[in-house]
């Protein structure tokens, strides 16, 4: 106790109490006395302060240059997003514009019932009616698929995921189970659709799908929601499930509405006449 009473009391020590003492003894303490070491201390203190202005003076002319530049690239890119914006839009309003055109042409052919069963079928006109909306995702976790795999592969055993061989199978099942029109998130499928992979991704027509996958199918919609499930196809999806935990939910609905195709491709076929005046003669 004695020890810390000590240090309480003598903090500073000796020789610094001395040497202030003789200071201030000598008059050598404190601001400077004569006017020229005043003036040469308030010279130095303004020198100081000039210094240290300029170099903040430079930092802040320095500092917008990069803030600059980055405002630059951020209006370039919004520009190009404009653009790019509007020329998509651009784009399906002539794709709209075309394939309304390609429906008009259908009808103007004549045929009546014929020609709308035709715009039907070919996707170039939207459909309404009964149906089946299957809803397919991927599993929650990657399963294990053991040596019964259903894909016919062992790369995708333990990935979980929906692939585009498996869409394809959904789609053609459907098809086979008397689907009249069939949409995979609001896209309507034709006989020219294309589904593919690029990665882990699935395209239709080169359009990047997210799960889930919505796929509506205008028909008998009990009737084919059984014979779809009872199909080779439907078989597949369940193993699907049962192996690799995808998940699926099929049920008939009253009424859906599928839209037309973005774009189809109208083909004409004309007669061989060599054919025809060889049979003829």
């Amino acid at each position: 106790m004695s020890l810390l009473t000590n240090v309480m009391d003598h903090s500073l020590d000796a020789g610094y109490a001395q040497a202030a003492a003789r200071k201030k003894a000598a008059g050598d303490g404190g601001l400077p006395k004569t006017l020229k070491a005043r003036l040469g201390l308030a010279l130095g203190l303004v020198l100081a302060a000039l210094v240290v202005t300029v170099g903040a003076a430079q930092a802040r002319v320095s500092a917008p240059v990069v803030a600059k530049e980055r405002e630059e690239l951020v209006d370039r890119i919004d520009r190009g997003t404009a653009t790019a914006d509007k020329l998509e839009e651009t784009v399906d309003r002539l794709r709209d514009d075309v394939s309304a055109r390609q429906r008009a042409a259908l009808k103007s052919t004549g045929g009546g019932d014929r020609a709308d069963l035709l715009s039907m079928l070919s996707g170039a006109a939207e459909v309404r009616g009964p149906g089946v909306k299957l809803v397919v995702d991927d599993a929650k976790e990657a399963s294990g698929g053991g040596d019964d795999d259903p894909r016919g592969t062992t790369g995708f055993s333990d990935t979980g995921r929906l692939r585009d061989r498996d869409m394809q199978r959904v789609v053609n099942g459907l098809w086979e189970s008397g689907a009249e029109a069939v949409s995979i998130n609001g896209r309507r499928l034709t006989a020219l659709s294309a589904i593919r992979a690029a990665g882990d991704a699935i395209l239709v027509d080169n359009r990047p799908l997210v799960p889930p996958y919505t796929v509506l199918a205008v028909g008998d919609g009990q009737r084919l929601s059984t014979r779809f499930q009872n199909s080779a196809d439907g078989f597949y999806l369940a193993a699907l499930q049962e192996n690799f935990g995808i998940r699926t939910n099929i049920s008939a609905q009253g009424d859906l509405k599928l839209p037309a195709a973005p774009s189809v491709n109208v083909r004409t076929a004309q007669p061989n006449t060599e054919q025809s005046e060889k049979g003829t003669s």
